[in-house]
């Protein structure tokens, strides 16, 4: 009789693991509390589900933004719960009530440790996810397109907003000088331009067009584009020379790189953003790709460049004090206890196993043979 007692609340202590298991697919909602001010949260929602073989998987929604991370690392061990982000370097550690219904647990993220409380939600209490935008079509990759109509006029002295991209076919570029345009269909910094008259980074002009190729073009068509542009309507022709300038180098820390290789298309094109004032994230990119893009807002004051030698494409996270940061001030708070945080160059060494080195380095530099301000459209 002792025995057969001993096998049952064997067999119940197994079954009640696989009901804990049961009972965290599904969702799970709840603030991320930012900070100490109570009205300082953001809406973050898990959705659990099983896989065939018996594991556990899921998505992270953030209603308010329309994000959506992967979250493929998710186990519960008695009541334990831990959820991990490995694109975000981000985990949630938790403990499920004895109901089933809540976790309360925290946020840890390269950043300070947050809390977060989950409720699990039914369909009808459960926050509605924003239906992402259909997928535009994109331009066969091998195509090279040129503009069939392009307008340039100067840009409005009270212009505040600047930035370059398309929506569906119709390309803009506003508020930017020359040496803009020429830095990012070039992919180089403003200083690697020499030879320059010094109204290419004074005036400023509105551009709009249109290419001649149905669908959206890839980073490599678009700087293509606006070299087309540059040539056409601003009359510039260049050539490359070498030339020593003052640099950021990034190069492997001295305990080894700590980043996660992307399962990403290998020829597929990088992602690379801001979801903060000082929090990026990288997606399928090198580090080629990263060092262009901290150029262009983070380490904005000279040319960055790779020499950490690493070839592969990865998922990369970086949040670092927020006043060191010339991200995009529309995107979700950053961690408010800035003391918590290192700045961009100890962020780099802690999060990623990089450093970032000021050097002298040979590169290429763009000399500017002939330029004119744009004729009429």
């Amino acid at each position: 009789m002792q025995k057969s007692m001993v096998r049952i609340a064997a067999l119940l202590a197994l079954q009640g693991g696989t009901l804990f298991a049961q009972n965290l697919v599904g969702t799970w909602q709840g603030p991320l509390q930012l900070s100490e001010n109570p009205k300082d949260i953001m809406r973050v929602m898990f959705k659990i589900t099983a896989t065939d073989a018996g594991t556990l998987t899921g998505n992270m929604y953030t209603p308010d933004f329309g994000g959506r991370t992967a979250a493929p690392d998710v186990t519960l061990k008695g009541s334990a719960v831990k959820i991990g982000m490995p694109s975000i370097t981000a985990t949630y550690q938790g403990q499920m009530s004895a109901d089933g219904n809540s976790i309360a647990g925290k946020w840890k993220g390269p950043g300070p440790i947050l809390t977060l409380n989950l409720t699990r939600a039914t369909a009808e209490t459960a926050w509605k996810i924003p239906e992402p935008p259909p997928p535009p079509k994109m331009m066969a990759a091998d195509a090279d397109p040129g503009f069939e109509v392009a307008t340039v006029k100067p840009s409005s002295p009270d212009a505040r907003n600047r930035g370059l991209g398309f929506r569906g076919r119709q390309f803009s570029s506003t508020n930017l000088t020359v040496s803009d345009q020429i830095t990012f269909a070039y992919g180089i910094h403003a200083r690697q331009i020499e030879g320059a008259p010094d109204w290419i980074d004074k005036d400023r002009y509105d551009v709009v067009g249109k290419p001649d190729v149905e669908g959206q073009p890839n980073n490599r068509q678009m700087m293509g584009l606006v070299q087309k542009l540059l040539a056409d309507r601003f009359r510039l022709k260049i050539h490359y020379e070498k030339s020593e300038l003052s640099v950021y180098a990034i190069v492997i820390g001295k305990t080894g790189a700590k980043l996660t290789k992307a399962e990403g298309d290998p020829k597929g094109e990088p992602a690379l953003y801001f979801t903060g004032r000082s929090q990026f994230v990288g997606q399928n990119a090198t580090i080629a790709d990263f060092a262009r893009f901290l150029e262009r807002g983070v380490l904005a004051d000279r040319p960055v460049v790779d020499q950490t030698g690493l070839t592969g494409r990865y998922d990369l996270a970086l949040t670092w004090r927020p006043e060191l940061s010339l991200g995009d001030t529309n995107s979700p708070p950053p961690p408010s206890n800035q003391d918590a945080l290192p700045d961009v160059y100890g962020a780099f060494q802690q999060q990623l196993g990089l450093r970032v080195e000021a050097t002298k380095t040979t590169i290429d530099v763009i000399v500017i043979d002939h330029v004119e301000k744009p004729s009429e459209n």
